[in-house]
């Protein structure tokens, strides 16, 4: 709690952490006679500098402060980009390490020594005229904490949510001052750093579904948990992650993709899963409106999976997301409960036709009216909007007393079965009949069991190598039984 000289405190207050103004943000790194950088900003007004020129001071803290509107004029001091955009993270790369190393050729380091150097530059593209797009942009900041070292760089991506140019504008404006302040105030905490962006921010304004941490600063800080922090704190309802491992901006693999996603708990990825996604995939580019070339398989992962006595356990996450991208695979981390959300979300990138791959147990909980109460016209509003879009369900087959359910036998609820029967006959529903029977045995809450009590024999049930990255890594709780036993 701040307390100022003479003030009481009574029984029963309560610790507030005290938010200071953007005004007063500004006014700190302003009168901080070290810190002395450039501002580039295209496309939405020079919104976070006027901040510092407004505070006070910043004479000591501008060095530049530009926006190159012209495309002409852009191409002529940063390049042409190789696919004609100027709202991309290249562009924006480009804008920092062009404005930073200005500023090393301009300003002698023996005449500053101390000088912490820092570039801000955004590039946006606000709401259009017909309102339409609401818009998007990339804000970055390249800055020093030591004048001896390397630069660290903070990189995102946003995605505006106000109808109204000039809100959108004064909201740009407010993150770029959260986030130089965060660069260099809060740089020793980066999940807090995150929730600091929403300062005088509402989460209704701003979307944040990309953040990069790089350089000396934050050498120890892993950015697919970071992208995780966006999705735990209401900051964007998904993130993904490629092959790779790395972060991806969502829109850019999704654009005008046939996706095909698959949801799971993948604790551990097993057989069965690759089983389900191998051959939905044979059948998906089978589609006469599917292109094999355009086609992304994407494995989602819902935050309630993630979730171990109320809390995210983030290390389990980790073990996961790793694996996942160890068999070449995007993967997807969501705040979707319902499939129907997750469908409308591709949609927003996507009118091609979408796959989704599922057991028959994750069916039957789709016609569980439980889950749709929420909603004004129930599970009917669902349905309009699950399979409303160009969408086909992939049915894996599960076997119940020696017997294989498959969508001509299975059981929804009597009041849902004539719903089931429309989907199912319009060809909404189409079984995966080439599956492998041995593989209806494997259930990942099994495996972790085996692993948990140190037996063995789960590693037949995983597919190539994931075995041997568990244990030499430790995942899942590998080796604890045997560590506690040495102990």
């Amino acid at each position: 709690m701040m307390i100022t000289e003479g003030e009481l405190i009574l029984k029963g207050d309560r610790v507030i952490e005290h938010v200071p103004a953007i005004a007063d943000k500004a006014l700190r790194i302003n009168l901080n006679k070290n810190i002395y950088g450039t501002f580039a900003e295209i496309g939405a007004g020079q919104e976070t500098v006027r901040h510092f020129f407004r505070a006070g001071g910043s004479s000591g803290t501008i060095a530049k402060a530009m926006s190159a509107y012209d495309k002409d004029y852009s191409d002529a001091i940063y390049g042409v980009e190789d696919d004609g955009r100027y709202v991309t993270e290249s562009r924006l790369r480009k804008m920092l390490t062009h404005e930073t190393r200005l500023m090393e050729e301009r300003l002698n380091r023996e005449k500053h020594p101390d000088k912490l150097f820092f570039s801000y530059a955004n590039t946006v593209a606000t709401i259009d005229f017909a309102k339409q797009f609401k818009g998007h942009g990339w804000v970055g900041i390249k800055f020093q904490i030591d004048p001896t070292e390397d630069y660290n760089e903070i990189i995102l991506h946003i995605r505006f949510k106000e109808n109204d140019s000039k809100l959108q504008q004064e909201t740009l404006g407010a993150l770029g001052v959260n986030l130089i302040y965060g660069a260099f105030y809060k740089h020793k905490d980066p999940k807090k750093l995150l929730k600091y962006l929403y300062d005088h921010l509402d989460k209704d304004q701003l979307e944040i579904d990309t953040i990069n941490f790089s350089g000396p600063s934050f050498k120890d800080v892993d950015n697919r948990l970071m992208s995780l922090q966006l999705v735990k704190n209401g900051m964007t309802d998904a993130v993904m992650f490629g092959p790779d491992g790395n972060n991806v901006l969502p829109a850019a693999v999704l654009y005008k993709k046939n996706i095909l996603a698959l949801r799971g708990s993948f604790r551990p990825v097993t057989k069965v899963n690759m089983d389900m996604y191998e051959k939905s995939l044979e059948m998906f580019v089978q589609e006469k409106k599917v292109e094999k070339e355009n086609t992304l398989v994407v494995f989602e992962i819902t935050l309630s999976n993630l979730r171990s006595e109320g809390e995210i356990d983030e290390r389990d996450f980790m073990d996961r997301a790793e694996l996942l991208c160890s068999l070449g695979q995007t993967v997807m981390i969501s705040n979707f409960q319902e499939y129907y959300k997750v469908v409308e979300y591709f949609s927003e990138y996507t009118k091609a036709r979408m796959g989704l791959a599922m057991g028959v147990s994750n069916l039957i909980d789709i016609f569980d009216e439980k889950y749709y109460r929420h909603l004004s016209g129930g599970i009917l509003e669902a349905f309009g909007k699950l399979f409303y879009r160009d969408l086909k369900v992939f049915l894996y087959p599960m076997e119940e007393n020696g017997e294989i359910i498959n969508s001509q036998n299975l059981k929804v609820h009597p009041r849902m079965k004539e719903l089931y029967k429309f989907f199912a006959y319009n060809g909404k529903v189409l079984d995966i009949t080439d599956f492998d029977k041995d593989h209806l045995k494997i259930f990942s809450r099994e495996v972790l069991k085996m692993i948990s009590k140190g037996k063995s024999g789960w590693e037949d049930m995983l597919p190539e190598g994931i075995a041997e990255l568990i244990k030499k890594n430790n995942l899942f709780g590998f080796g604890e039984k045997k560590q506690l036993e040495e102990v």
